[in-house]
């Protein structure tokens, strides 16, 4: 079996969506589990498209979720330059080499004609029932061809489709597809600027690099009779790779392809990372808080399943599954709920260190730097509890700054000035213990209120409270081990003299 090349060609148009990260990953897992090469190539001929910064974002994007290039720009290989720019010259000589066979043809009709023909028809479609009433050199003597290329006259070079054939060809997604060549125009492949269309520089590119298997989306799908015939007409269909195009990523509703415009009206991510551009701002995956790994585990479960129960899975385990028979035909409805919950699995399978890294940034945002082992067992202590990595400053804000805000409704309904002398009680026997870890201060807990003959309602709640802010979180014993003796003692203290200022102002309104 011939070694498994495949390639990644996005277009530097905007931001990589993730259904295009989707396809890179998928690419990705093929290569790996063949023990093949994942090649990354920049298809940027279609300058008046072209966005500054957008290759770079790719390039990034693929990196952050751990989908590395073995060849392309930046890393080198035998088969560069990798940007279909730096080929322009390549594409020249194939495209005459099509005319000279007859594949092909030059055609002169200008803009302002063809939008003629389109105001007359607005099915108009150059094909072979019109390209013989045209301005090309099938229907204009050789000797004027020659003169008007000579004098410098804007001409495309167009693909002669063929009369009455069938195209067919195997889809390792799809099954047999087939197309009439009636339903096919004759595209363009040279554009008037000497630059290719993206039909003839990918079935090139795809030639020279060598390779074996085209794995795209399904809307490059009617695309495919078109190369088909171009792979026939350079006489390399022996070398002509399989194709496998995968089903498109739905809205949440399932119904419609997912858009950037869906991302901003419904508040998720559909971009792996932010992205600027001169209107707008877009938040990406990362900036949710969301890790690689959970999103390249969630992206492979949009269209492909490897028909076990197991659904959580490193990008390791995913390229040892992977196969294009498990990949549906259907489109797969993109679920932000089923995507938050790949990452808090994530995330609970990342020790407290590990966790630690990811979160300093989110940390870091708000002038906190703690120190690594006291952020890990932050991290260990809230891991079952976040869901995103922004989950552990919003959810624990309080295990690195002073509480300044307060639940004041459950304080309301709770807090009665007559209970201060309890809690005041409590604090003055937590700060004759002399061991302090959770363990020790479960047990404290536990003999204060049974000698008190209390209810634990009647001292946790208030602990919690002025803790934290709030009655959420974990464990309080662990919560005031992690704290330290000094701090708890203090907000205990300071949660008293508020909790009072809360009761009295609503009293006085």
């Amino acid at each position: 079996m011939a070694h498994i090349r495949v390639r990644f060609a996005p277009s530097p148009t905007g931001p990589l969506h993730i259904g295009g990260l989707r396809t890179a990953l998928y690419n990705y897992l093929f290569a790996r589990q063949a023990g093949g090469t994942f090649i990354l190539r920049i298809e940027d001929t279609d300058q008046s498209r072209y966005i500054s910064g957008a290759e770079q974002y790719i390039i990034e994007s693929l990196s952050w979720a751990g989908i590395e290039p073995d060849e392309g720009p930046g890393v080198g290989g035998d088969y560069g330059p990798y940007r279909q720019s730096e080929r322009k010259n390549l594409y020249q000589k194939y495209a005459e080499q099509l005319i000279v066979s007859g594949h092909a043809y030059y055609a002169f009709d200008t803009p302002e004609e063809l939008a003629a023909r389109r105001a007359q028809n607005p099915a108009f479609k150059y094909d072979s029932s019109v390209r013989l009433q045209m301005r090309n050199s099938l229907t204009l003597a050789a000797e004027e061809v020659a003169q008007l290329i000579e004098l410098g006259k804007p001409y495309v070079v167009r693909l002669k489709v063929p009369r009455n054939e069938l195209i067919a060809f195997r889809d390792r997604v799809r099954g047999e597809v087939q197309f009439h060549s009636e339903e096919l125009d004759d595209k363009v492949l040279l554009k008037s600027d000497g630059m290719p269309t993206y039909h003839l520089a990918n079935v090139v590119d795809d030639y020279l690099m060598k390779i074996t298997h085209v794995i795209r989306g399904e809307e490059w799908l009617p695309s495919t009779g078109h190369h088909v015939l171009l792979y026939r007409a350079f006489g390399w269909t022996p070398q002509m790779p399989e194709f496998a195009h995968l089903p498109l990523i739905l809205k949440p509703n399932g119904k419609g392809k997912l858009s950037k415009r869906d991302g901003q009206k419904l508040g998720i991510p559909v971009f792996p990372l932010a992205w600027k551009d001169a209107k707008e701002i877009f938040e990406g995956f990362r900036e949710f808080g969301f890790l690689p790994e959970a999103v390249v585990n969630f992206l492979a479960f949009l269209g492909w399943n490897p028909g076990t129960e197991q659904e959580v899975y490193t990008l390791e385990e995913l390229y040892q599954l992977f196969s294009l028979d498990k990949v549906s035909k259907g489109g797969a409805r993109f679920d932000f709920d089923k995507a938050k919950w790949f990452n808090q699995q994530h995330i609970m399978r990342l020790d407290g260190y590990a966790l630690a890294q990811r979160v300093r940034p989110w940390i870091a945002q708000h002038g906190v730097t703690p120190d690594e082992s006291y952020l890990a067992a932050v991290c260990e202590l809230l891991k079952s509890r976040v869901t995103l990595l922004s989950d552990f400053w919003t959810q624990g804000a309080y295990f690195f700054t002073p509480v300044t805000q307060y639940d004041e409704a459950a304080i309301r309904k709770r807090w009665k000035p007559e209970r201060r002398p309890i809690i005041e009680d409590f604090i003055r026997y937590l700060s004759q213990l002399t061991t302090w870890d959770a363990a020790t201060i479960e047990q404290a807990i536990h003999a204060y209120v049974q000698a008190k003959g209390l209810k634990f309602g009647e001292v946790l709640p208030f602990v919690r409270l002025a803790l934290a802010g709030t009655l959420k979180g974990p464990g309080v014993n662990e919560m005031m081990a992690l704290l330290g003796k000094e701090t708890v003692l203090q907000r205990l203290q300071e949660g008293l003299d508020r909790f009072d200022q809360i009761v009295s102002a609503t009293a006085t309104s």
